[in-house]
């Protein structure tokens, strides 16, 4: 849709400018300020993104849990970074990864459209009665000069102040293309008043801002325009009404590659902008009675019609939002009817999106659940691939008394589950990961994203090796047979007590997690292993088990412990966080890998030479 949008709108906007600059020049002047305006906007958009990744996305997480304190973001955060659009991707983004709630949300673009209104008031107030062009040299200067450093933070703060320059500069271009066309043409001419000039005019602003995908670009235009003359005061707050109204546009565009929630968020903007406007209409003549009474106890003239636009544009901003505070719950309420919660198919992606990706806060976020729901749907395969019940088991305390009353086979298809629960999620996450790290990223959110898709791989890992033992757990677990029977249920009690481990883990106080019993537990699977494979030798010399029975078993027991390691290794990339003083304490005293590679070589050479005897008979892995 967006880029369709695109290929409709260029050549009409391409074919518009030719012929205005065949037309005048001075209409040449006033397309490059705009211009130079956007683009410098583009760079402070840029230059505020080098600051993601900490400060900014700390301080939404910090300052949304509240209506006020959400509208208190917005206002800010909009008055500081001078666009509205940016905050609106930043809220989408951090809507679609759960980071915040949709009323949070929606606090947030109430307040950037009071935030937004700083920009009138900067333009009306010091853009048209300094030359502040004088300002734009040094700003440029400095601010490429940082541009060109490797640190992010620096450049970030040389696209803001490259950004100033050219927003100045661009202002500069506009008021003075302005003056000098009045000479030339006169636009206040084509001036309407009464309700065919209010929604004409209305109709013209809401088309610039949907163009230009900037209300704060409408309205330097308009004020410019206001200020030299070339529209009327009538006319121009009928565009500053149509400017809030198009700049929904951006929400509704970044809403196309977000979630159910971000599509929520759009439309909220869309109503709450739409029904201020409509307020602003109905009351217009009211509204200029307000005006009039600000301007005069804040000493503005009655005839500084820019400064006057600025007065409106706040008091229409600030009186929707005074009016749809109260109404902010069942708006949300009606907007949650019309945009639904889709069925939870928990073989798609719940959490990975466009959206999510502009942010290094969202991105981690948004993979860490995904990775969850992944690793959710593979408990399901497991248990069920043991013939254990996943809801019996994380409530039961005695593990093996489940396991050895679990005899029913439970029916599914194995490969079939595995394609629709599994296969599909894996790779939307190595899809999400490798365009993600594609990209220009903190290096502490790669190596953070490269940790959750190992801890993805783990997982499909251990789910294979459940696969490839299902067949023998069925044919010596749903019937009694002797030793045989004992064995795999002995598997299946350690995997089950490993899921439950974990399962403890991600219910755990996250300050509380600690790896100690992980590398208990890797030091207990190699002991475990050896041990078995000693009783199978004890078995077989005292005939209980055949030799083509104990290499089927032995075959079992390496996919068991191998998913059990899988598991393991998981559950601590996962939840155990790496940087933390006390991981760092704990990795000091824990085992070491040499140990446990130790105790591995161990078993492996006392069951060398009765392995080697084995091999012969041993079947290809499945």
């Amino acid at each position: 849709m967006r880029a369709s949008m695109k290929r409709l709108l260029l050549p009409v906007i391409i074919a518009v400018l030719l012929s205005g600059f065949w037309a005048s020049p001075e209409f040449q002047e006033i397309a490059a300020g705009v211009a130079i305006f956007l683009f410098g906007m583009l760079m402070l958009e840029d230059g505020f993104r080098l600051f993601s990744g900490g400060f900014l996305e700390r301080v939404l997480e910090r300052t949304t849990g509240s209506v006020p304190r959400s509208l208190l973001f917005g206002i800010v955060t909009t008055t500081i970074m001078q666009s509205s659009s940016l905050v609106s991707v930043i809220t989408i983004s951090f809507l679609s990864a759960g980071l915040i709630t949709l009323l949070a949300g929606v606090g947030i673009v109430f307040g950037a459209n009071i935030g937004t209104t700083t920009g009138a008031w900067l333009v009306a107030g010091l853009g048209l009665k300094v030359n502040i062009s004088a300002y734009a040299m040094p700003l440029l200067v400095i601010g490429i000069v940082l541009v060109f450093q490797k640190s992010k933070y620096l450049r970030g703060s040389g696209y803001v102040l490259a950004g100033l320059g050219f927003l100045f500069l661009g202002i500069h271009h506009m008021k003075v293309g302005f003056e000098t066309f009045k000479d030339a043409f006169d636009l206040s001419r084509y001036a309407m008043t009464g309700i065919a000039g209010l929604l004409v005019y209305t109709l013209l602003g809401a088309l610039a801002t949907v163009v230009m995908q900037s209300s704060h670009a409408t309205m330097v235009l308009v004020i410019t325009a206001l200020a030299s003359g070339q529209v009327s005061y009538e006319n121009a707050l009928a565009i500053a009404i149509g400017a809030n109204i198009g700049t929904t546009i951006t929400a509704i565009i970044g809403s196309l590659t977000a979630n159910y929630q971000g599509k929520r968020l759009a439309m909220a903007h869309l109503a709450f902008n739409t029904a201020t406007a409509a307020i602003a209409l109905i009351f217009i003549n009211q509204m200029r009675d307000a005006v009039d009474i600000v301007s005069r106890v804040v000493g503005i003239g009655n005839m500084d019609y820019a400064l006057k636009l600025a007065v409106f544009h706040t008091i229409f901003n600030v009186l929707g939002v005074l009016i749809m505070l109260p109404l902010m719950k069942r708006l949300i309420a009606l907007i949650e009817r019309l945009v639904s919660e889709p069925e939870i198919d928990l073989s798609q992606p719940k959490y990975l999106s466009q959206a999510v990706e502009e942010f290094p806060n969202t991105i981690e976020v948004a993979l860490q659940k995904e990775v969850k729901h992944l690793y959710d749907n593979a408990v399901e395969l497991i248990t069920h691939g043991l013939n254990i019940h996943r809801e019996e088991l994380f409530k039961v305390k005695d593990i093996a008394a489940l396991v050895a009353v679990s005899r029913r086979p439970i029916e599914f298809d194995f490969d079939e589950r595995y394609e629709q629960r599994i296969k599909i999620l894996y790779s939307a996450i190595v899809e999400f990961t490798t365009r993600v790290a594609s990209r220009p990223q903190p290096p502490d959110v790669i190596a953070r994203v490269n940790q959750l898709r190992e801890v993805s791989d783990r997982i499909v890992r251990a789910v294979k090796d459940i696969k490839h033992m299902r067949r023998n757990t069925n044919r010596y677990t749903t019937q009694p047979k002797g030793a045989m029977s004992e064995l795999y249920d002995g598997l299946r009690t350690e995997i089950a007590r490993i899921l439950v481990e974990v399962n403890r883990l991600d219910n755990a106080d996250p300050d509380e997690r600690s790896h100690l019993w992980l590398d208990e537990e890797r030091t207990n699977i190699e002991k475990d292993h050896h041990r078995n494979n000693k009783r199978i030798e004890d078995l077989i010399v005292d005939g209980r088990i055949t030799a083509q029975a104990a290499t089927s078993f032995l075959n079992d027991s390496s996919y068991a412990y191998d998913a059990m390691r899988e598991l393991i290794e998981a559950a601590r990339n996962f939840y155990v966080e790496k940087d933390t003083a006390i991981a760092e304490i704990e990795n000091i005293i824990a085992m070491d890998e040499d140990e446990l590679d130790g105790l591995k070589a161990h078993g492996a050479a006392e069951n060398k030479e009765s392995e080697s005897e084995r091999e012969k008979e041993r079947p290809e892995r499945v």
